[in-house]
């Protein structure tokens, strides 16, 4: 059964797979980013594209537009989009935490609450997380503003489905292991991750589809490797 799926973060790595993989599907998908490029040469089936920087309200509010004018209803979000800096803290300033935060927390609050009123029963929010904001899990340097921020979009999970579970939309988190993506690379060059961008997104599409009927509020770490 065909479903409207949101994708942030669409244009590279697991996103691009995941848009890749969904419209393969037959699934119909709004791929969110700031770059395009990618995507609209890819010319996939049932995939529109939409330019949307999700740090700034005024794009994510575009979102909630299109939705109400072609969609009416969506059936699954995936909040893939992320920022990494990686730093060692004691050069960090403010501005760095709140750029990493703006995109892995913040933004995936507010689009979240832009949408929630056309999520039915049966709807699923997945929150693609990171093992480094798994408590107890091993931590690395220069990851202080990332790691924190990925710990916190998981407790926000864990509140929304909450929050959310008498209207039957759930909400969980998938918290990844090294995965080789050009935001690793970018990050850590010369470290090869045990896992390419287009069987993480295999895992994560499956999941997004079906596991809500399994899962609500729950962190599940998606890992091969310490990393």
């Amino acid at each position: 059964m065909s479903k409207n799926i949101i994708i942030t973060g669409a244009s590279r790595g697991i996103g691009f797979a995941l848009a890749t993989q969904l419209s393969e599907d037959g699934h119909q998908v709004l791929a969110l980013s700031r770059n395009l490029n990618s995507l609209q040469q890819k010319a996939l089936n049932n995939v529109h594209c939409l330019s949307c920087d999700i740090a700034k309200e005024e794009d994510l509010k575009s979102v909630r537009t299109y939705v109400k004018e072609h969609w009416k209803q969506v059936d699954v979000i995936i909040h893939n989009a992320g920022r990494l800096i990686n730093k060692p803290f004691s050069e960090t300033t403010t501005a760095d935490f709140l750029a990493v935060y703006q995109v892995n927390v913040f933004a995936v609050a507010e689009l979240t609450r832009l949408l929630v009123p056309f999520l039915n029963t049966g709807s699923h929010v997945v929150s693609v997380s990171s093992m480094g904001g798994i408590q107890g899990s091993m931590k690395f340097p220069g990851l202080a503003a990332y790691s924190s921020s990925k710990g916190a979009v998981i407790t926000l999970t864990e509140l929304l489905a909450e929050e959310y579970k008498e209207q039957g939309i759930a909400f969980n988190t998938l918290a990844l292991g090294a995965v080789q993506t050009e935001m690793l690379a970018e990050a850590f060059p010369g470290f090869k991750a045990p896992t390419t961008a287009e069987e993480m997104a295999s895992y994560i599409a499956n999941f997004a589809v079906t596991g809500h009927q399994f899962y609500n509020g729950k962190v599940l770490q998606v890992s091969s490797s310490t990393p």
